[in-house]
């Protein structure tokens, strides 16, 4: 009898290319998540859909229900994709679900998730990463005022990017208000190359990995092409991703952004324990599903890129257009893999289309970006679950 797995975060499209590697090496697939969106739903995939309640708005409520779900439908295993991954480590859900929640404890990812302690952390277990210092408030910004040029400020607590300010303006740092309850970082600039990648871990050891970069972003933070690296970053990276997973003792997935510097010398920026992009570089024949399953160990990645086909045409053509570079941006189109769907399978570019839609509507009536929209209820700051 088939193996069952539950992966949640359907909205991603991340989640859409688990499914299909999961279905490839015949596992019967569950795809759930909090709100009813129409991309892996439009799929021709058999799978099942599911919806659970919002776990940041009714957190226990989602907690009884996923338990609930796992028990009716037999599922032997549990995926996160997205952050929802901390409400499942809720400490009550988390003895539920035992063995079959595919993701650290709570406190680990707690460490990995707070880009300040993320840091910290890998001080200790001697790994690199720029020096770093906590903001409480406005007098521990200040003490940079002189020389903000030379750091980066961000939220402990954020997602894709887009609150982070990159050597900034002395009337922008006079913006920025940290205090106990909503910590800032300020983070050595390290001038150089950026680069991320995504890695699959089992019990410490590291089964899968892909590292990329990407020219293409949505306001420059998210990224919606992703180019594998060369071989020589790319053994430099797994050496590093290989490393944290062995630290940290790391079972699930978990990815992280990188500077390299001018030295070629790699800097662990921060850190998201679930599913990104660069899954869609692993996907395809059913390994990846295997590692994340089964502990296999997956061989080299494939070189080809891959690219959101949406983001592509509505932002990545204009800014082609716009900065001169209409060759890279066809040789990519042309030679990459588009994430969402695949020959025969077509709807779910149209539901992806639909979906967005749905997000920019949302993040207007709550006053709010695009992006922010789509983890309004997800996300998770800190916050103490179980309440």
């Amino acid at each position: 009898m088939a193996r069952s797995v539950l992966i949640t975060g359907a909205r991603a499209v991340a989640a859409l290319d688990l499914a299909r590697d999961f279905a490839a090496a015949g596992w019967q697939v569950h795809l759930a998540d909090s709100r009813h969106l129409r991309m892996a739903r439009w799929s021709r995939l058999a799978v099942s859909h599911h919806l659970y309640p919002p776990p940041r708005q009714e957190g226990e409520a989602f907690r009884h229900r996923v338990a609930a779900l796992v028990e009716e439908q037999n599922i032997d295993f549990v995926v996160p994709t997205c952050e929802e991954v901390f409400h499942l480590a809720a400490p009550s859900l988390r003895r539920d679900l035992g063995a079959r929640l595919f993701a650290p404890d709570l406190a680990m990812l707690r460490q990995l998730h707070d880009k300040f302690a993320f840091v910290r952390v890998c001080e200790s277990w001697g790994l690199p990463a720029p020096e770093s210092h906590r903001l409480e408030s406005r007098a521990d910004v200040a003490r940079f005022a002189g020389e903000a040029s030379e750091w980066v400020f961000k939220p402990c607590f954020t997602r894709f990017g887009d609150a982070a300010l990159v050597g900034p303006a002395p009337e922008t740092l006079e913006r920025i208000t940290p205090s106990p309850a909503a910590l800032w970082l300020a983070q050595r600039r390290i001038h150089g190359r950026e680069a991320a990648f995504y890695a699959v871990a089992h019990h410490g050891k590291l089964v899968a990995f892909a590292a990329y970069a990407s020219d293409w972003r949505l306001g420059g933070a998210a990224s919606y092409a992703f180019e594998p690296l060369g071989d020589g970053d790319q053994a430099m990276l797994h050496d590093l991703a290989a490393r944290l997973a062995a630290s940290a003792s790391l079972h699930g997935q978990f990815a992280c952004d990188v500077m390299i510097d001018a030295q070629g010398r790699p800097f662990l920026i921060e850190c998201n324990p679930r599913a990104t992009s660069g899954v869609h570089l692993l996907t395809g024949a059913g390994t990846l599903a295997r590692a994340i399953g089964e502990g296999v160990p997956m061989t080299a990645p494939s070189r080809a890129p891959a690219y959101l086909g949406p983001a592509m045409l509505v932002y990545g053509l204009p800014q082609a257009l716009r900065e001169g570079r209409l060759r890279p941006w066809w040789q990519l189109f042309a030679t990459g893999r588009e994430a969402i769907s695949r020959p025969g399978d077509r709807w779910p570019l149209a539901g992806a289309l639909a979906d967005a839609a749905g997000f920019f509507l949302e993040g207007r009536r709550h006053s709010i970006t695009t992006t922010a929209a789509t983890t309004r209820d997800i996300a998770w700051n800190g916050e103490e679950l179980d309440r």
